[in-house]
């Protein structure tokens, strides 16, 4: 069993592996009941938002984790993947802006991505997690 945030790492890792560009990962666990973490990109064109989206799906489930949904992937330009205590935002770089979680959710703590190179580095990829 994986914790949230490995959880977490595992996506945002998946995320940078297809060249989404400005990864975030907020600590919300102290803040609110909605999730643990949100992971958050932005994407260049509503095609990569559409093949990241698929990528993270794919690549989750085989590793036997499912989303409870995902909303947006039609019109692509904010697409949520929720994985229950994380929640996925793959965005439009223009839309990222506009709706700004980073500045609503400002109190919550960023997990810096160089812990996910570090457990590259430790041989335990969030992307062999099982």
């Amino acid at each position: 069993m994986i914790t949230s945030e490995e959880k977490a790492l595992k996506i945002a890792k998946l995320i940078d592996d297809k060249k989404g560009s400005n990864i975030k990962i907020l600590e919300l666990k102290d803040l609110t009941i909605i999730a643990d973490y949100f992971v958050i990109c932005s994407c260049e064109s509503t095609t990569q938002v559409k093949a990241l989206t698929e990528y993270v799906d794919e690549m989750m489930k085989k590793e036997g984790i499912r989303p409870l949904g995902i909303e947006g992937f039609n019109h692509a330009h904010w697409v949520l993947m929720d994985y229950n205590d994380v929640i996925v935002h793959i965005f439009l770089e223009e839309q990222r802006y506009y709706y700004d979680l980073e500045r609503l959710w400002l109190d919550a703590p960023r997990i810096p991505l160089e812990k996910v190179e570090k457990e590259i580095i430790a041989n335990k990829s969030p992307a062999t997690y099982k």
